[in-house]
């Protein structure tokens, strides 16, 4: 029986709230092996020796630490990678799914149980996705937590990629200074699953960020529309007619919007909530897109409109924040009221990166270039 052992890293494996559900992501593993056999294949001597190690492994307290440093590894290399000039973040999505899915197919020399299996799973996923190799030198003066998501609607363009995935991997570690300050920034890489966020993963992750004040900023990142776009007014509800990667719809829309999950229960707080990016600042970088504050929102009550206040937005039903329906402004929503129950001054808002179609790894570096340069800019206000 495999047992609860802190030092390897299964509680923290067990209270990361992220599914673990064999499915539909993995359904797509062979559409995407023969699209992109290249994309695919590049991690495969890390998945390889994932599936080697756990199938021999015999040590009961030993296989999830073995299983969260392969994972861990996925993390590292994907970041080297990009770091070296490889701006692709797709292979580390398919990768992460490939070991998803031999955790399910396998076992070690032992045998597990389904619970056991769930465990390694969740070990895996979260140190594929940067949550445990959050790490701030001890000189850093100025630090930011930065989060990217996985790329989504993969059933439109198997071959999706997300700038803020490649944000992620581009700005992991990335160091520079400000005003003779030393900044550090630090990232994750965040599902594109309604269930993660129900089951509380932005709380897990930044509750103790808020609680314990150990961050200057956070700056939740998403792919958007045609510019960059700093959301001023997220909103509390969901109403985009969008699958999530696993294919699960909300059921709700524009007519009959609905507030998302936190255990068990309704998410409980206002409409809406403002940012607290020094946004001004931001908007002075000059870059090859414009750098808009988007204050447009919709409500039940007034439909699409340009809000100037949020004391304009009491009284209302968020249809959609300034960051649209969707998950992109589900994110942002929840790390500012976190941040706001947690009495933290933490500067938190999100940023929409440009639209991007498929994969182009010339824009994506573009974009990353004038993202660097926008947080650089955030970073001298603070």
């Amino acid at each position: 029986m495999l047992k609860l052992c802190p030092t390897l890293g299964l509680l923290t494996a067990l209270l990361l709230p992220l599914s673990v559900t064999a499915g539909v992501e993995e359904d797509r593993l062979p559409k995407a092996e023969q699209a992109m056999p290249d994309v695919i294949s590049r991690y495969s001597a890390i998945v390889n020796d994932l599936s080697d190690k756990y199938q021999r492994q015999k040590d009961e307290l030993k296989v999830t630490q073995m299983v969260a440093h392969e994972g861990q590894r996925l993390w590292q290399q994907a970041v080297r990678d990009v770091s070296s000039g490889h701006y692709d973040d797709r292979s580390l999505y398919w990768s992460r799914l490939q070991m998803r899915t031999l955790l399910q197919q396998q076992q070690p020399a032992f045998g597990i149980a389904d619970w056991q299996r769930e465990i390694l799973t969740k070990a895996v996923e979260k140190a594929s996705r940067g949550f445990s190799d959050i790490n701030y030198a001890d000189d850093a003066q100025i630090k930011i937590l930065l989060t990217g998501f996985d790329p989504f609607f993969l059933d439109r363009h198997i071959e999706q990629s997300n700038p803020s995935g490649m944000a992620a991997l581009a700005l992991d570690g990335y160091r520079f200074q400000v005003n003779g300050k030393q900044v550090q920034i630090e990232t994750v890489m965040i599902p594109v699953r309604f269930a993660d966020f129900d089951a509380g993963i932005i709380e897990s992750l930044l509750t103790p960020v808020y609680r314990d004040n150990r961050v200057n900023m956070v700056v939740t990142v998403s792919m958007g529309r045609n510019d960059f776009d700093i959301e001023r007014f997220p909103g509390r509800n969901r109403s985009a007619k969008a699958p999530d990667n696993r294919n699960v719809m909300t059921g709700a829309d524009k007519e009959h919007p609905q507030p998302p999950k936190l255990d068990g229960k309704a998410l409980n707080g206002p409409e809406f909530v403002e940012f607290s990016l020094p946004v001004a600042a931001i908007q002075a970088v000059k870059g090859q897109w414009k750098i808009n504050d988007n204050h447009t929102v919709t409500t039940l009550q007034r439909g699409t409109f340009v809000a100037n206040s949020l004391s304009e937005l009491q009284n209302s039903t968020a249809v959609e924040g300034s960051g649209g329906g969707y998950l992109s402004n589900e994110i942002s929503y929840r790390a500012i009221l976190l941040q706001q129950q947690l009495g933290s001054r933490i500067a938190t808002g999100h940023i929409h990166t440009p639209r991007l179609a498929g994969y182009d790894a010339q824009t994506e570096q573009q974009m990353i270039v004038q993202l660097k340069a926008m947080l650089t800019a955030a970073a001298a206000t603070l």
